[in-house]
């Protein structure tokens, strides 16, 4: 498979916060990689490296890597990386309620991605933002067209979303929590509608979510992050069979099982901490049962586990 999106040990910093620490995942076409972890762990600020976004918030990256199709990012110009986003990297953001402008219909909103992007002229991008419309199942695409974002539901909102990301024909889509502002059927229409994409198109795709529930549902490989750090990568069929890192397993817990007993559903303890106040040595050692004095005083290295990697001192059998 092609590799559309290589993270090589990327450290990102805000102001004198480490935030980020030597996250290392790849997106190849055709592949639908989650990125999981609870709020606060640096979902959405690992996509804002890998779209060259960190000036806008002050970021930087400290150390590492990101390639887009073999092209090292930090080198381009601000020119080079504004070419790519929008053309070949679409995001679909993270509220579908804030991400349009009230002011302007939607047919606008979308047309312009690829009247800006592929040069189109109205006509023809009209044309195809009706036919977007209609590939993500918008009923009455053109009368939709026409309608202002306040007259649209959470779902048909985001569906505009991702008909903005595709309109200027991208290779890599970024979606940031997609599902998460959206009642749990419209949920599960938009994840088959993401995973479409990725089959009839070949796009590759990195989905943030915090729900291990819809990775297990659409993705082929997860990486696991936690306080910056990453926990846990590796093909999903093996990382929900055999997890190795207790905050992966941790997460696993969290999903509700049908027949579960009333009362029995499982939390985890503690928080996330504050990137002002990460402990030393393993970030989740303060939350974790196995953890050790090993585990307090030194940062676990990533070793391998199956098909992936785990950075655990302990982890479980079998790795």
């Amino acid at each position: 498979m092609t590799v559309l999106l290589d993270l090589s040990s990327v450290s990102v910093s805000i102001g004198s916060a480490a935030l980020l620490d030597g996250i290392s995942l790849s997106v190849a076409r055709g592949q639908i990689v989650g990125l999981v972890g609870e709020s606060g762990s640096g979902k959405s600020l690992t996509a804002m490296a890998a779209m060259g976004l960190l000036p806008l918030i002050g970021g930087r990256i400290t150390g590492g890597t990101v390639r887009f199709d073999g092209q090292n990012m930090g080198a381009m110009t601000d020119a080079g990386r504004r070419a790519l986003r929008g053309r070949r990297i679409g995001f679909v953001t993270q509220n579908p309620m804030t991400a349009l402008d009230p002011v302007q219909r939607i047919g606008e909103q979308v047309d312009v991605v690829a009247r800006l992007h592929l040069g189109l002229p109205q006509a023809a991008a009209r044309a195809r933002t009706l036919d977007l419309m209609t590939q993500l199942r918008i009923p009455d695409a053109a009368s939709v067209a026409e309608a202002w974002p306040h007259q649209l539901s959470g779902g048909m909102k985001q569906r505009i979303v991702i008909a903005m990301a595709l309109a200027g024909e991208p290779d890599l889509i970024i979606a940031d929590e997609p599902t998460t502002a959206l009642d749990v059927t419209v949920q599960a229409q938009i994840i088959q509608i993401l995973g479409s994409l990725v089959r009839d198109r070949g796009l590759a795709l990195l989905l943030i979510t915090h729900d291990m529930g819809v990775v297990a549902q659409v993705c082929d490989r997860v990486a696991v992050l936690y306080a910056g750090r990453l926990a846990e990568e590796g093909p999903v069929e093996g990382i929900f069979a055999e997890s190795a890192h207790p905050y992966t397993t941790a997460l696993i817990g969290c999903i509700p099982q049908e027949g579960m007993a009333r009362g029995s559903l499982r939390g985890i303890p503690g928080a996330v901490p504050a990137a002002f106040a990460m402990p030393p040595g393993c970030r989740f050692h303060p939350r974790c049962a196995r953890a050790s004095d090993l585990c307090r005083r030194s940062v676990p290295p990533p070793r391998s586990h199956g098909q992936g990697t785990v950075a655990c001192h302990h982890p479980e059998a079998g790795t």
